[in-house]
């Protein structure tokens, strides 16, 4: 098996691996590093979950150290990564701090939602790399607070999702602000898409692919369940469910907003620690939400497709689905944000007769045999949802929820074993209703939601690594 010694990164940055316990790269860093190292293009697509950020980051900041020697550090940056979201800025910019950790470079985040001062501040004190969403890079530049003269490598990370939130526009606009002359470009992308090929056309010269799962593949670690349940019964259902193993963490996704916000108050009402994280939080309470439910104390986060992607939670055992999305693509990416790194996890949705046409999307998508299972006291009274014999319904309930099942992953603490018994069924209102069509809902950025997107309360100042 290969090493990451064995690809020729440099001794900072094997140091910093080796304090992390990081040995043997992912598929998709093996196939990217060795190419990006050379100075090549790349145009990569992996399954969520398989160390994509790795494989950039790596390489860039192996590049850096390499003419470093030649190359007194000026105050503008040598190499700009542009992501979707403020949340997935945060947290690409937190592996360059650790992968750089023993390098010197410096490295800052710049996103919306926050105010511009530390930004600019850490800006004009000199950063090696800028990770960015493009809103509030637009602001920069057109302030005149950020220098992209010097930019010689770009990475575009999730540009799909970028592609979905419509900054294309924006991408094209700070492209066109780069020098054209031996920039070297990596775009990472869910998928191989169509659009995606076009906007690789554009933008990259002669790039090495590399893909290390079929599009649209869920992976093999996560197990997938599907609870059929009237409307009016789906919050009394996750209650339920929740109930089996209160200790449990799980990612809970809602199709709206305010249907986040009203379910987080339920689960308060009964005593379960919630949070909720979506488009219309300010930046401090995104930020304070993810930090409490990454370090326990919060233990239920709820969330728009905002979290969908980019979220890189530690054994994250279970995600459920209590609305599924309008957009079969998006329930890849959040059963992606369990089942990571060779870690097993589960997947529960709730299906409401009025999903059928969605399931049904999900189903040919993914391209899985995904079967109905009623849970003892929810079963669904509406109409069947699926009537081709490949999605079945199964003959008597299932009796467990998402609680500390046989082979379900646990965190630390979690109690292992049978579920716990739950008492009478509590009285419950409907979910959330209505339909959001618009993919732009809950996400940071320019396309109908404000500029930027986000990371650490107060801005983002200059982090150096090391210091």
């Amino acid at each position: 098996m290969t090493t990451f010694a064995q690809l020729g990164l440099a001794p900072e940055i094997l140091r910093a691996l080796v304090a992390k316990g990081y040995e043997n790269p992912t598929p998709i860093q093996a196939q990217a590093i060795p190419a990006a190292m050379q100075g090549r293009d790349i145009l990569g697509a992996a399954q969520t979950g398989t160390g994509k950020t790795a494989g950039f980051a790596l390489p860039l900041l192996h590049r850096l150290i390499s003419s470093k020697v030649q190359l007194v550090r000026q105050r503008a940056p040598r190499a700009l990564v542009l992501t979707p979201t403020r949340e997935l800025a945060a947290q690409v910019e937190e592996s360059f701090r650790t992968y750089g950790a023993y390098t010197g470079l410096a490295s800052t985040v710049i996103f919306g939602g926050v105010g511009m001062g530390n930004q600019i501040t850490a800006l004009r004190q000199g950063v090696d790399i800028v990770i960015a969403t493009p809103g509030r890079l637009l602001d920069h530049m057109q302030q005149r607070t950020v220098d992209l003269s010097k930019i010689d490598t770009l990475i575009l990370d999730e540009a799909d999702r970028m592609l979905d939130m419509g900054f294309l526009p924006s991408i094209k606009r700070v492209l066109a602000a780069l020098p054209k002359q031996n920039r070297h470009t990596m775009l990472f992308s869910a998928t191989f898409a169509p659009e995606i090929r076009e906007l690789a056309k554009q933008f990259l010269r002669d790039p090495v692919e590399v893909q290390v799962a079929p599009q649209n593949c869920t992976t093999a670690l996560v197990e997938h369940r599907m609870h059929p349940v009237d409307l009016d019964q789906k919050k009394d259902l996750l209650i339920d469910l929740l109930a089996k193993d209160s200790r449990i963490q799980s990612l809970i996704f809602t199709r709206t907003k305010h249907g986040a916000d009203k379910l987080v108050k339920s689960l308060e009402v009964i005593g379960f620690k919630a949070a909720a994280i979506h488009g219309n939080k300010s930046q401090g309470a995104r930020t304070r939400a993810l930090a409490d439910f990454k370090s326990g104390k919060v233990t239920h986060l709820v969330a728009t497709d905002i979290a969908a992607r980019g979220l890189d939670i530690k054994e994250l055992p279970v995600v459920y689905n209590y609305d599924l999305p309008m957009i079969a693509e998006d329930y890849v990416h959040r059963i992606g944000r369990t089942g990571r790194a060779g870690s097993n996890g589960v997947a529960i949705s709730l299906v409401a007769p009025e999903d059928h046409g969605l399931l049904r999307d999900i189903r040919n998508l993914t391209r899985r045999d995904l079967v109905l299972e009623p849970v003892a006291g929810f079963a669904s009274t509406g109409k069947p949802i699926f009537t081709k014999p490949q999605m079945r319904q199964v003959r008597g309930p299932r009796t467990h929820g998402g609680g500390a099942s046989s082979g379900q992953p646990q965190r630390s603490g979690a109690g292992a074993g049978a579920p716990r018994p739950v008492g009478a069924t509590r009285p419950g209102s409907a979910g959330p209703g209505g339909f959001n069509r618009n993919r732009q809902s809950g996400a940071g950025g320019r396309a109908g939601a404000g500029a930027g997107a986000g990371g650490r309360a107060g801005g983002s100042g200059q982090r150096r690594s090391g210091s």
